[in-house]
């Protein structure tokens, strides 16, 4: 036993050893055409960081999409949003590479599928071929680039992970992109933090005015403040061959000369991603649409893309001293941007404090917070906000004003409502929205007791209980009733339902299953002829869509083909 205990942890640690080597030499571009980015590694999105590379398609789907390296499929996911159709490659060195929003995939990778999806009746669906199943080699055929799922334009999205599952950066594994551009700097900000902190007489945020020199770099004006202080930056980088702006790579933060903090996007985990919000200004964000990339660490934020913080990037500015402080922005390609930020330590004759907002309900982070008045209550969990917070909350008839989505949540809160008052009638087609533009209401999902809805939210708004009666509408898009379609490759119907959403559908003819693929982006739905499933000349089709709250539309037909 022993023996097999320390065979086994000579394996893990030789694991872990090929894992720390990154190789430079085995992955290739997983596209025939050059790189052009749309997106890059570890770039600020909404609750998360970018986990590959965003490769441009020519502005078209379509193209070949290459194995990177030797390897075995090993994961497949095909969903409406997310990633759409995904495939996952398990190479010998411990990696993984992921490519997403495929149109199809290499005819046996297909074939593997659709049996699998025939034989559950579903679209959506994950599998996990064993490692002799589906064996690929480097730069051959796997799939074909598409814009499934969340995607807003074609393009192929491309990840390296590590043994944990963790996405790394693909440039560190010499996948090379074209970059002679600096990193862009849209402007800088001051944040006085300690209560008794000012800057130029001020508590609150203040935007630093620049001027470029002419190296390329960028000196501010001299900031005059007094005790503990931080700095935060806008900034996004451009590579060669397009005018979109991305991610940058590392930021770092000198001191008189020490290195006190530094950002770096080498690697992270999934389950770290969504503390992007307390690295960003979010309320900054949720009212300007741009993110300023805080340089400090705040409370409790655990993200490991942080290195060589001192004292969590702050600088405590003492009265009557000096100090420089140097900021470097640059891209994987080395290109960098400098700011240096002038401060002198002055004590305010005549200071202004921050504008505290306070309100009646203060939610601490540390601790549970509930709250119940006109049949409605709210829990927030311990841990669900990020830092100590006052609420703005008020409850008008069956609607509640819960605060303002200008404060980040990290995890679920949920709120209830009574709906003992309703007849059973009205409650089955009743859910909880949140009121969006105009009070517009958008479905948020509703879990259902006799008297009792509930939801889970990670965003701040208003909420409300909505009814939903009409059912959803079903449009056929390229033939007709009674037609023949021997010449169609496929068959397509639009499904839209306009207030509680489209939850599921389901296509027979002649009374059996046929797959059909459902793109939310333009409601579409399509059966492939090519799955070789109808083999009769007359061909009643039948298909069936059900919405959030049960509503329901059949939409039957006959059909023609030799």
């Amino acid at each position: 036993m022993k023996k097999i205990f320390a065979l086994t942890l000579l394996l893990l640690n030789a694991a872990l050893n090929a894992q720390s080597k990154i190789p430079s030499d085995f992955f290739q571009n997983p596209l025939d055409v050059g790189l052009v980015l749309s997106g890059t590694f570890g770039e600020l999105r909404s609750n998360h960081f970018h986990s590959g590379m965003d490769i441009k398609t020519q502005q078209r789907e379509g193209l070949p999409v290459l194995a990177s390296g030797d390897g075995f499929v090993s994961r497949i996911n095909i969903q409406h949003y997310g990633y759409g159709k995904a495939l996952y490659i398990q190479h010998p060195n411990g990696f993984t590479t992921v490519y997403g929003h495929l149109q199809k995939f290499s005819p046996e990778i297909e074939a593997y599928i659709k049996k699998q999806q025939y034989a559950k009746e579903t679209y959506e669906i994950e599998l996990f071929p064993k490692a002799n199943e589906l064996k690929v080699t480097a730069s051959e055929l796997v799939a074909i680039s598409g814009n499934t799922g969340g995607s807003g334009g074609p393009h192929l999205h491309f990840e390296i992970r590590d043994g944990q599952q963790r996405p790394m950066n693909p440039n560190l594994f010499g996948i090379e992109i074209k970059d002679t551009q600096a990193p862009t700097v849209n402007s800088l900000w001051v944040y006085p933090l300690g209560e008794n902190a000012h800057v130029n007489s001020s508590g609150e945020r203040q935007r630093v005015k620049l001027t470029p020199l002419k190296d390329g770099s960028f000196k501010a004006e001299q900031i005059n403040a007094c005790g503990e202080v931080a700095f935060g930056v806008d900034t996004t980088d451009k590579q060669d061959g397009a005018a979109n702006n991305n991610g940058i790579y590392q930021i770092d933060a000198v001191l008189n000369g020490d290195s006190i903090f530094q950002l770096n996007f080498d690697r992270f985990s999934f389950s770290e991603s969504r503390h992007l919000n307390q690295m960003i200004d979010y309320e900054y964000f949720s009212n300007n649409k741009s993110r300023i990339t805080r340089l400090y660490v705040q409370p409790n934020n655990p993200l490991s893309v942080y290195r060589n913080v001192v004292n969590k990037g702050t600088i405590n500015i003492q009265d009557s001293l000096t100090y420089l402080y140097n900021i470097t922005i640059r891209d994987f390609a080395g290109n960098e941007r400098v700011i240096r930020v002038p401060i002198k330590g002055e004590q305010p004759t005549k200071p202004i404090a921050k504008n505290a907002k306070k309100t009646d309900y203060l939610a601490k982070a540390a601790q549970a917070f509930t709250i119940e008045e006109n049949g409605i209550d709210v829990y927030i969990p311990k841990g669900s906000l990020y830092e100590d917070t006052f609420l703005d909350i008020s409850f008008t008839g069956d609607t509640l004003h819960f605060h303002k989505d200008d404060t980040p949540i990290h995890s679920n809160i949920t709120i209830g409502f009574d709906v003992s008052k309703y007849s059973a009638e009205s409650k089955e087609k009743m859910f909880i929205a949140r009121l969006g533009y105009r009070g517009r209401p958008s479905y948020s999902t509703t879990y259902k007791k006799e008297n009792r809805f509930t939801t889970g939210v990670r965003t701040f708004g208003d909420y409300t209980l909505v009814a939903d009666i009409k059912p959803p509408s079903i449009t056929p898009v390229n033939f007709k009733d009674g037609q023949w379609i021997s010449s169609n490759s496929d068959l397509q119907l639009k499904i839209t339902d306009d207030l509680s959403g489209i939850k599921s559908y389901r296509a027979t003819v002649n009374g059996k299953f046929i797959l059909m693929e459902y793109e939310y982006k333009n409601n579409m739905l399509t059966h492939n002829f090519s799955d070789a499933v109808l083999i009769e000349t007359e061909n009643k089709l039948k298909v069936i869509v059900t919405d959030n709250v049960g509503n329901s539309s059949t939409y039957e037909a006959t059909f023609f083909r030799k």
